[in-house]
């Protein structure tokens, strides 16, 4: 009997625009028609690379949605992975931020599908015994969940009474013409507002995919100002109120910091080669191939504060580079200098350097407006006050930073900040009886998602086990989009139907913790490429057991609490846990 042969799937094989939800497919007339008009007809085609044509991106990581009065396009909270444009009618934006925001009730919210008590314990007799065995056919649901309907070819979640929401609830009109969710989609983070239509009103949405490589080739820029006048508008301003040094400014002083306020912009949204490369060199040189924002001597010109991405402080270590701690998004560096050099009276140099890893945007206040500020919040606040927002800021100004304890300068080193589950065992407490692999693999079909192997750091040994990572460098390269993050959760996801085992992430990730496995039938037969007759490979990783109850079950299986997971960006909890 021969092996059952499919063949491999390409980027573009399933074009967005035949997803469930398209209100229809794209056609060559409809990008004619797109082409014509801005912003569209104001971006350059001749700069896109013949193998990656403008049009040929919008045949295929764009489609035309169409959303009734109410329907719901995007919600606070779900994780970005597309932009829209507003080609007809109107759309509403929520404004309002914690208790006056939309009640999660009526956006339709669930939980992701969890298995049933039953189909738990089920799973000890129903797994296949087969490795990684995969359906050949697309299977898939379209169960509809609270306030849905069927509408404009897909399921849509819609307000009931948009009149009382309009009338209860702060909003803004965006008309034909807008853009929105592209910082999102291009930062990779959560939605922060909730937008849904207002009447009738047809989209553009374009993937992540897509937004990236019209930005990265687009010789004009018209997106990129776009993008970054908006944020000025829209954004900029709640950004900058995030740290504790600004968010109490009077509204005069913040309008001049939103207009004085300079974007920069360091990589490319694929360079993810920079930060593997480093995460194996052992001199941990940061010089080869970080696009450096400020070196270590130089003077700020202004506080740094970082919009999306991640950035890497480092001091000088002998002949080479040290790494002694990363920023994410919402905080800052050069402030203590600045302040310092207020205090003394002169300039004072950068006692670090900060580069880029990957894609990263900065927002730079320059350093006469910081001054003013700081001038203000001296005059303003009690001596005790000041002292409490200072701690506040110095705690949340950087994620991990070294301290006198061996392990957590490793931790450092190796750049497992980046990690918000880090699986950790504590070889001081661990038996090796495998109850950990077992019940990872019960809860996979039988086939564990994880090796409990990897570098041990004194008593700890830290397995080859996805991190969940804040800036998930994996999926950059993924041309499906089938590497992602959970909308509900967050969590780093495969989803097996999309992806063509390119092995892209499993070669980014810095920490191995994604393997390409032979994929099979039910009967165990390899699943090959119809053309070639080589077997398939799929990526596969630890999912934290999202469908599972309880969570991760190689967790809940180590009967000597060796086995644990800690988020690195929890300050407090990993200094805690390390040291104690």
């Amino acid at each position: 009997m021969s092996d059952p042969s499919i063949s491999r799937p390409r980027r573009w094989d399933k074009p967005f625009s035949l997803e469930p939800g398209s209100e229809e497919q794209m056609t060559d007339e409809t990008v004619d028609a797109l082409l014509k008009s801005p912003p569209f007809s104001q971006i350059d085609p001749t700069g896109f690379k013949r193998s990656l044509p403008f049009r040929d991106i919008l045949m295929n990581d764009a489609r035309i949605v169409g959303f009734d009065q109410g329907d719901i396009i995007v919600r606070r909270g779900d994780w970005g992975n597309s932009a829209f444009f507003i080609l007809s009618g109107n759309v509403c934006v929520e404004l309002e931020r914690g208790e006056s925001s939309l009640p999660e009730e009526i956006l339709g919210r669930r939980t992701a599908k969890r298995k049933s008590l039953w189909e738990s314990f089920a799973q000890l007799w129903r797994n296949n015994r087969e490795p990684e065995v995969r359906e050949i056919a697309s299977t898939g649901s379209n169960k509809p969940f609270l306030n849905s309907r069927s509408t404009h070819g897909g399921t849509r979640i819609y307000l009931q009474e948009v009149s009382t929401v309009l009338d209860k609830y702060r909003t803004a009109r965006l008309d034909s013409g807008h853009w929105f969710g592209e910082l999102a989609a291009l930062g990779r983070t959560s939605r922060v507002a909730t937008v849904f239509s207002e009447g009738v009103s047809q989209l553009l949405e374009i993937r992540w995919q897509g937004i990236r490589d019209i930005l990265r080739y687009d010789q004009n820029g018209g997106l990129k100002r776009y993008i970054e006048d908006v944020f000025r508008e829209r954004a900029l301003a709640a950004f900058l109120r995030t740290d504790p040094l600004i968010e109490n400014c009077q509204p005069e002083l913040m309008q001049r910091i939103v207009d004085q306020v300079e974007f920069h912009t360091f990589g490319n949204y694929d360079s993810s080669k920079p930060f593997k490369e480093l995460k194996n060199s052992e001199q941990n040189k940061t010089d080869a191939g970080e696009p450096v924002i400020i070196r270590e001597g130089d003077f700020p010109s202004g506080i740094i504060m970082i919009r999306s991405g991640l950035a890497r402080i480092s001091q000088r270590h002998y002949n080479g580079r040290r790494t002694i701690g990363y920023l994410s998004p919402g905080q800052i560096f050069c402030l203590n200098e600045i302040q310092a050099g207020i205090e003394s009276l002169s300039p004072i140099s950068c006692q670090a350097q900060l580069s880029a890893i990957g894609h990263l945007n900065i927002v730079l206040v320059p350093t006469s407006l910081v001054e003013e500020i700081i001038e203000w919040n001296t005059s303003h606040e009690p001596p005790e006050t000041r002292k409490n927002k200072q701690t506040v800021r110095t705690a949340g100004s950087q994620s991990v930073r070294i301290k006198n304890d061996i392990l957590l300068s490793q931790l450092v080193d190796r750049h497992y900040v980046q990690g918000t589950s880090l699986m950790v065992i504590d070889l001081d407490r661990c038996t090796r009886c495998d109850d950990c692999v077992r019940a990872c693999a019960t809860a996979h079909d039988n086939n564990p998602r994880f090796v409990r192997h990897g570098p041990i750091l004194n008593q700890y040994m830290i397995p080859n086990s996805c991190l969940h990572c804040v800036d998930p460098i994996c999926m950059i390269e993924c041309p499906t989009g089938a590497i992602h993050r959970d909308l509900a959760q967050g969590d780093i996801v495969i989803n097996e139907q999309t992806c063509i085992g390119c092995a892209q992430c499993a070669s980014n990730c810095p920490f191995d913790a994604i393997r390409m496995v032979d994929i099979r039938d039910t009967t165990g037969n390899l699943i090959v490429d119809s053309k070639t007759h080589s077997p398939l490979t799929q990526a596969t990783k630890c999912d934290l057991c999202i469908d599972q109850r309880g969570g991760p079950a190689c967790e809940r299986a180590c009967p000597h609490d060796a086995l644990f997971r800690v988020d690195m960006h929890d300050a407090t909890k990993v200094e805690k846990v390390f040291t104690s």
